[in-house]
């Protein structure tokens, strides 16, 4: 796995993590809290979507805002840990109850420029992540009142993704799952299983008691969960446990990931969420539209 040199944070510091669960898009959403003072951030919101409507509703994301206000807290950051292929982000929803600013890696860049010619998105929208407040490069930090935050690019699931690690708490995105369930696909555009191999190297690279919080889980005979630690995916990840070559993780993810379909969500998904959770402009009918690109995935 990666060579590079592993991340130093303050395993002293132990932020309070308060989860919520999306059932419909199986995704963890964190509110970050520092324990000596009520700065806190979000990562990974989900805005709720009925499909077959059109209709879109904020009851996920408005739990959330009223979690935050009920403890008096205080919202500096709302982090997308990349660019989601299978839920639409509530980030600027919340951005206009609470404030913070809307931060995601910098190669969120690459990703509109592939999805923008996909979905024809025109001139209007700019590929360059103006959308965002703060695109973070691997290595940058960021403050949540006292505590520092640290960013990991961690590529592979997607150009985008990066690792946020708090203290003794790191948020992995799509990059890891848990132990029982594995690992990311890589066969989205700019996807790699090679990249993804090295990117979860630096995860593990992290002190082994540092808590892993996912963005997703898909257990098949037990509760879900939100959150192992580096040791148990060192021991027991199924994908990639200690002694998992990179020979042998590209072969399984490869062999694997062509068996997947692609998520239910993922066309209005990126459509929305590579604006940084803000819809196309309206048409001159005053309704706004998301587009169905045909055999765009097959």
């Amino acid at each position: 796995m990666s060579n590079s040199q592993p991340l130093i944070t303050d395993m002293n510091i132990r932020p309070d993590v308060k989860a919520f669960f999306d059932r419909e898009t199986e995704t963890f959403s964190y509110v970050v809290k520092d324990p000596d003072s009520p700065s806190c951030a979000i990562v990974d919101s989900v805005t709720n979507l009925e499909y077959a409507s059109g209709t879109i509703t904020h009851e996920g994301a408005d739990e959330i805002i009223a979690w935050i206000r009920d403890h008096d807290l205080v919202l500096e950051w709302i982090i997308e840990t990349h660019v989601h292929a299978d839920h639409l982000t509530a980030a600027p929803y919340i951005k206009e109850k609470l404030g913070g600013k809307i931060g995601i890696g910098k190669n969120v860049t690459v990703v509109q420029k592939v999805f923008a010619g996909i979905f024809n998105a025109g001139d209007e929208f700019k590929c360059d992540g103006s959308q965002f407040d703060e695109l973070f490069s691997d290595g940058d930090s960021y403050q949540i009142g006292s505590m520092t935050a640290h960013v990991m690019h961690t590529p592979g699931h997607t150009p985008a993704c990066m690792t946020h690690v708090i203290g003794d708490a790191a948020f992995v995105g799509d990059t890891l799952f848990m132990p029982d369930v594995g690992t990311a696909r890589a066969d989205f555009p700019g996807g790699d299983a090679t990249t993804l191999y090295e990117s979860i190297g630096k995860v593990l690279s992290l002190p082994d008691e540092t808590r892993l919080f996912m963005c997703h889980d898909y257990p098949e005979s037990r509760e879900v969960a939100c959150v192992t630690t580096v040791a148990d995916e060192k021991s027991s990840n199924i994908h990639v446990h200690t002694g998992v070559t990179q020979s042998q993780f590209v072969e399984m993810r490869q062999t694997r990931d062509a068996t997947l379909a692609m998520p239910h969500l993922i066309l209005p998904s990126l459509q929305i969420n590579m604006r940084a959770g803000h819809y196309p402009p309206e048409e001159n009918n005053g309704m706004v539209y998301l587009k169905i690109p045909v055999n765009a995935f097959k």
